[in-house]
């Protein structure tokens, strides 16, 4: 039976590291106000004045799992591309990020997820693998938040959360009848929620996509967000897609080595931890020192365990698992080989 396996990891961050303490000089907060809110110390944004995309940052994370997992580009049958903050409006990053791989006819897709972008992308990944399209998969969650954050006062609820970076991991097809790799996914929308964790202009949507009159400083430039509401769906609909996603295995709770979850707010991450009494060590977090980085948050975070050592080993089962803007949700179960 063909089973999807992660075969190496990579991340990349920008130079720039940005302290709470930084923030204070950009507009009225604290390092204790950040702190309390969201657990967050430091984040990484691109350099001020550079011209750096998503593409750059995904590139660097793919010749790093790249090079782990012994592969070339060339070896790739289809890549992945998760973001929110693409490089431009159109066409997609994966289509940068496959040209700067040096390859000119390799299928890319580009995923609109947000938090949960590499839920969907390792899913997708699982299913072409599965059905055969595909044996090598690249997929690739990167953001560049920094330079669309409203760096005001006005905009701190939002700016002193996110940061840049990307995370890659090289997903290959195997042959074999153990109960490994991808085990299970479980993915959910509720588009009625949309409006609570947005960025509403320029919108294509609209007889002008950027209305004249409307100064490029205006609120809706921005992304703005429900932080209350995205709180409590997120500390109701975790615990709901855990209980999906092992039914769905047959597995239970206590075999799960580690949790994933998406690098929002630390507390957010608390409470899920606390609700489902899972022991604080199994839970995986390092919102602490990059912020939320969106769609690169879960493979960040899984680059750094396998560093540490924290997980990797034959059997190790892991779960994946966030809540974003859309509202999207989700959770994948996986077990090394």
């Amino acid at each position: 039976m063909k089973k999807s396996i992660i075969r190496a990891t990579g991340r990349a961050l920008p130079s720039r590291l940005v302290t709470n303490e930084d923030l204070t000089k950009m507009m009225d907060t604290s390092d204790e106000w950040i702190r309390q809110r969201t657990g967050i110390e430091q984040r990484y944004w691109i350099p001020e004045g550079e011209e750096m995309g998503v593409s750059d940052l995904g590139l660097d994370a793919s010749k790093i799992a790249l090079e782990r997992a012994g592969w070339t580009p060339e070896d790739l049958d289809f890549i992945i591309f998760a973001t929110l903050s693409p490089d431009i409006f159109f066409p997609g990053s994966g289509c940068l990020l496959q040209a700067k791989l040096g390859l000119n006819s390799t299928p890319t897709l580009d995923i609109r997820q947000q938090c949960t972008g590499f839920l969907y992308g390792l899913a997708t990944a699982d299913a072409y693998i599965k059905s055969g399209l595909a044996k090598k998969v690249l997929v690739v969650g990167a953001e560049v938040h920094s330079t669309g954050l409203d760096k005001s006062t006005r905009g701190r609820d939002v700016t002193v959360i996110f940061g840049d970076g990307a995370g890659a991991i090289c997903v290959e097809g195997v042959e074999t009848d153990e109960n490994v790799g991808v085990l299970a996914a479980c993915l959910h929308t509720d588009g009625s929620g949309a409006d609570s964790l947005m960025t509403e202009l320029p919108a294509s949507r609209l007889p002008e996509r950027m209305p004249q009159g409307v100064p490029m400083d205006d609120a809706r430039y921005f992304p703005v967000m429900d932080g209350k509401k995205v709180f409590k769906k997120a500390v109701r609909k975790l615990p709901e897609v855990t209980k999906e996603v092992l039914d769905k295995a047959d597995i239970s709770l206590d075999q799960i080595d580690m949790f994933f979850p998406h690098q929002a707010n630390l507390r957010i991450n608390q409470a899920y931890q606390q609700f489902m009494k899972i022991d604080e060590a199994k839970v995986f977090n390092n919102i602490q020192r990059y912020g939320n980085t969106t769609a690169a948050s879960i493979p960040i975070a899984l680059d750094e365990a396998l560093e540490q050592n924290r997980v990797g080993k034959k059997n190790d089962t892991v779960l994946f698992l966030g809540l974003g803007a859309g509202l999207t949700w989700g959770g994948v179960l996986y077990r090394f080989m």
